[in-house]
């Protein structure tokens, strides 16, 4: 069985030659992908996305995968930064297409609900002075013409006009009737706006949309208890905000700005090792559950500054240490 799967057929040329350079890097080192997300700090989920170009590599894993593998990293970087530029054109190409076609339903949603309403209110008129001819369902050729029908419409001399005046007078008195009765109900209405009087804006007007980049899944609360690398917040995404040494263990509060999460990480540990991450009463636990991983997670937590959060590992010998 092949060790890779096929990469996808609308790859664009560019981003499919670095995939394929990366294959070749981790094939010549004999590298599993778990030993490569170990090595690199990338996790393993991140890595088969990488290689199977479901998601550009962040320059951070490529320089990261240069480095445990022996790899000159010139190469590898110069052919990521023309990947990234293909990539961000396929990207920028998809959301065209995608506004074109929003646009064109948009366009063609008002022909959804049938003729303009004068159109339909000449065919009811139709209907109601021509009884008898065929119509829409529910108005039978043979059916004998009602009370309604046999009353003249725009047509027979001397009924139309007083009539026509008379129903146009009880219309403006059934509006005038409803008007009134939406100000008394509003109590007199808004005032202020009523005299272009502008006042704080409300707290929902007020929140500014913020779009979260592509690849970002979550921002802030919502990202709580997950994965940072699966949330797309880690990458290039992420900083080492606070370390700490613990026996040999190193520990680190990583923090996403644009993510508005930290989350811990403990690297040269070893089986048995757990970390945690603590933002006020929320606490966030990873281990190293395999023999041979060396590095190990929290969950994400939201925090508004790195500062908000410490983490601290608790080994298998037993010595524990926090950030500070």
């Amino acid at each position: 069985m092949p060790r890779w799967k096929a990469l996808p057929g609308e790859l664009d040329p560019q981003v499919r030659e670095f995939v394929e350079q990366l294959r070749r890097v981790v094939d010549r080192t004999g590298l599993s992908v778990a030993v490569v997300a170990d090595r690199t700090g990338y996790g393993k989920t991140s890595w088969d996305r990488y290689l199977n170009g479901r998601l550009l590599a962040p320059k951070g894993a490529v320089v990261a995968l240069a480095e445990v593998t022996g790899t000159p990293p010139l190469h590898l970087t110069t052919m990521w930064e023309l990947a990234e530029r293909a990539w961000s054109s396929s990207e920028m190409r998809h959301d065209r297409t995608m506004e074109a076609v929003r646009i064109s339903r948009a366009r063609a949603a008002p022909g959804e609900f049938g003729p303009p309403p004068d159109v339909r209110e000449r065919d009811v008129g139709r209907i109601a002075v021509t009884p008898g001819v065929a119509g829409p369902a529910g108005v039978s050729p043979t059916m004998p013409p009602s009370r309604d029908a046999r009353i003249p419409v725009g047509g027979a001399p001397g009924g139309s006009g007083p009539r026509r005046t008379t129903l146009f007078l009880a219309g403006v008195v059934g509006v005038v009737t409803v008007v009134v009765g939406a100000f008394l109900l509003t109590d007199g209405g808004d005032r202020k706006q009523a005299v272009g009087t502008t006042g704080p804006p409300s707290p929902a007007s007020a929140a500014p949309s913020t779009a979260l980049p592509p690849g970002v899944l979550c921002r802030g609360s919502d990202c709580t208890g997950r994965d940072a690398e699966e949330m797309g917040c880690s990458g290039g995404l992420v900083t080492t905000a606070r370390t700490a040494t613990v026996g040999a263990t190193l520990v680190e509060v990583r923090f996403s700005s644009t993510c508005g999460t930290a989350w811990g990480r403990i690297t040269r540990a070893a089986q048995g090792d757990e970390v945690r991450v603590t933002v006020g009463p929320v606490r966030q636990t990873g281990a190293v559950t395999v023999a041979g991983d060396t590095i190990a997670y929290t969950p994400m937590v939201a925090v508004k500054s790195p500062a908000d959060a410490t983490v601290c590992a608790v080994l298998a010998s037993g010595e524990q240490g926090c950030t500070p």
